[in-house]
């Protein structure tokens, strides 16, 4: 895949009750699922705190702006991506989105317009899924003026304009449960037997 990767691990996982992360699926840790997705990109970066997860082939990226959400980890995400390989493409990724595949990300791929900065799934319900989507680094400098402005919601990363949108039945037919998310333990066992 022809883009950087980033999964953002440094949330507090309030709402799990532990490190969502590090939560096992099917033999797996979540943020290992998550990571599979993206083993295809030449440049991966894991935003979490240092030392806090191992994970090969990904390099740790601090947060530069600790605690305050994802909107300030993919800021760290494009900045680490323009510094490493210059100006494109990141793939930007919740580590709580365990059925993410490859399939998934060049589905984004292929939606991508000369116009575009963002593309975003559609869930089910039409929402944009903010966080299993792809952030072009020319963004850097609207995320950067969101975040000192006070915003902290990842869907203020890109204007509607920019964005391009992925319809429910396209990822449906190559990724069906992509965009199903844990928050909870409930949700995890949901997905499949829950390792102890």
């Amino acid at each position: 895949m022809p883009f950087a990767a980033a999964i953002t691990a440094g949330g507090q996982s309030r709402r799990f009750g532990s490190d969502k992360a590090a939560a096992r699926l099917e033999g797996r840790t979540l943020l290992e699922h998550v990571a599979a997705s993206l083993a295809g990109c030449p440049l991966r970066l894991l935003i979490a705190p240092p030392g806090r997860y191992a994970l090969p082939g990904w390099q740790g990226v601090p947060d530069t702006r600790p605690g305050e959400g994802p909107l300030a980890a993919l800021e760290a995400a494009l900045q680490a991506a323009q510094a490493e390989v210059g100006p494109g493409w990141l793939a930007f990724a919740g580590v709580d989105m365990p059925r993410l595949t490859p399939r998934y990300w060049e589905t984004l791929a292929r939606a991508r317009t000369p116009d575009a900065l963002a593309v975003l799934a559609l869930d089910a319900e039409g929402r944009p899924q903010p966080l299993a989507a792809l952030y072009h680094t020319d963004l850097l400098p609207h995320v950067t003026a969101r975040l000192e402005a006070g915003e902290r919601r990842l869907r203020a990363a890109a204007r509607p304009e920019s964005t391009v949108v992925v319809p429910p039945h396209v990822l449906e037919a190559v990724s069906p449960d992509a965009l199903r998310n844990v928050n909870t333990p409930a949700d995890l066992a949901a997905l499949g037997k829950a390792e102890q």
